[in-house]
């Protein structure tokens, strides 16, 4: 417990002292007027208040990722512990604000037009078609997870309780969701889901002090505890938690709110604030799922307990024995909602990004209907894919993303003679992660793990390498 408590502190000191020193560098300007008034539109550009702005960034990043996530890293032991307070930190609360606050700079530019900009034509291409399959895959995923929950939970009459019938009921919502304008359904549903999201979170943290069971502290840390000997620690731990410590997909989602923040100094709040939540949710499931089962052998024993994995089922178990009653409504609303706001939201940016490099204006909604109608054929084709191989997919290109953005924000914090090392160690240690996992994964390369690892410490030093190059010509330039 005593590992736990600290963790916490310290994510609350990281947005208080980190979190300072990253708008310190950015240099939020107060008096800049943000494009939700330069460019307001009524439909993606619109002044909304910042509690309201800080929810729907919430929800936006944070889905099912954060529970999940968190409850199937904790098998790996206490280093998703020190993972996630040190990846949300350093890591993904930086990825997150720098993301949104050069969105606000750029007019509410989309992450593959601000990817383009710092690092080339040919890149912003790959970063287009990249970012709208990483979109139409999360919301596919998150068609398929939340209606077989619902069917689950529905009695059976027919087609009226099936998987089948939920996802045409989702799928209409992300359609609405997509096409009205931002306050119309997602600003007046999302306040509701994501304070229901944080006091679940916080009725599980009450439930830690609560319930006496076991919990691993930090001298455990460096040990793989997985009951699955065959997955390393390093990379399968940094893609597992993904959303809780750094994930990519939070940078497609602050463009959104980049239209929508009224000044640039509620930012930090906004992003660097929301991410900084996602890990303290994460850490509280992840310690929550550990005490709940007592062990690392227990706990892979209740996410088997229905034949595959399903962390779902941790999440009922612990809502249902620790808040009874109001803790089963709140699991429903965890392990449905969530998903589906993540899921209405990237089928959303899809839009943005396809109308941001065509160059269509959205004013109107034959115009977004336009742009969506292909985004929604797609997705309904992908939902007759077996969902395992979608998820796995889904995590290695959401991962892969990052690396994308850090660099990015790297360049850009080095055109504007800005501390750019802030983002160059993250972003060297996802390359690592993510060019390992993919060259040992069995959806990979199944490469022997010494050469996966090999490979991404290389594809990091060229990396580093290029960049170096790249600097030393800008500043001889600039001189």
């Amino acid at each position: 417990m005593t590992t736990f408590v600290i963790a916490l502190c310290a994510l609350v000191l990281g947005y208080l002292i980190y979190g300072s020193f990253v708008e310190r560098v950015f240099g939020a300007d107060p008096t800049r007027k943000t494009p939700c008034y330069t460019h307001q539109d009524g439909v993606d550009y619109i002044p909304m208040p910042t509690w309201k702005v800080y929810l729907i960034q919430f929800l936006n990043i944070a889905g099912t990722g954060p529970i999940f996530g968190a409850i199937m890293g904790i098998l790996f032991g206490p280093a998703a512990y020190l993972w996630i307070v040190l990846g949300c930190i350093f890591g993904g609360a930086v990825h997150d604000y720098f993301s949104g606050m050069i969105s606000i700079r750029k007019a509410g530019m989309s992450l593959p037009e601000i990817v383009g900009d710092e690092l080339g034509g040919g890149v912003r291409q790959v970063m287009r078609a990249f970012s709208l399959v990483l979109m139409i895959l999360v919301g596919t995923v998150f068609v398929t997870t939340p209606a077989g929950l619902l069917a689950s939970m529905t009695p059976t009459w027919g087609f009226w309780g099936s998987a089948t019938f939920w996802s045409v009921v989702i799928f209409i919502y992300y359609i609405l969701a997509t096409l009205l304008p931002i306050d119309a359904l997602i600003g007046r549903i999302y306040p509701v889901f994501g304070g229901a999201l944080l006091i679940m979170a916080v009725g599980v943290l009450y439930g830690l002090f609560t319930h006496d069971n076991w919990m691993p502290e930090i001298t455990e840390a460096f040990t793989n505890h997985h009951p699955n000997a065959n997955l390393p620690i390093f990379p399968m731990l940094f893609i597992t938690i993904a959303c809780g410590a750094v994930s990519g997909f939070h940078a497609t989602q602050s463009p959104m709110m980049a239209r929508c923040i009224k000044n640039e100094k509620l930012g930090r709040r906004v992003f660097y604030g929301a991410m900084i939540t996602e890990g303290i949710v994460a850490m509280i499931w992840a310690a929550a799922a550990i005490k709940y089962a007592g062990g690392y052998g227990q706990l892979q024993a209740l996410l088997n307990s229905e034949g595959n994995s399903n962390p779902a089922l941790i999440v009922n178990f612990i809502c249902n024995d620790w808040m009874g009653t109001v803790g089963a409504v709140l699991a429903i609303l965890g392990v449905v909602a969530a998903p589906v706001t993540s899921g209405d939201t990237a089928f959303r940016c899809a839009r943005l990004i396809a109308s941001d490099f065509l160059k269509f204006r959205q004013d109107s909604l034959w115009r977004r209907l336009v742009i969506s109608l292909p985004l929604f054929v797609i997705a309904a084709v992908l939902m007759n894919i077996n969902f395992d191989i979608l998820w796995r997919y889904f995590a290695w290109f959401n991962q892969t993303l990052s690396i994308f953005t850090f660099w990015t924000i790297t360049v850009w914090l080095a055109r504007h003679r800005k501390n750019f090392y802030i983002t160059l160690f993250p972003g060297l240690f996802m390359t690592a992660v993510c060019t390992s996992y993919i060259l040992v994964a069995p959806e990979g390369f199944s490469l022997p793990y010494f050469w996966s690892i090999a490979g991404g410490l290389v594809a990091s030093v060229v990396l580093l390498v290029l960049f170096v190059r790249w600097y030393y010509n800008f500043k001889k330039e600039l001189a």
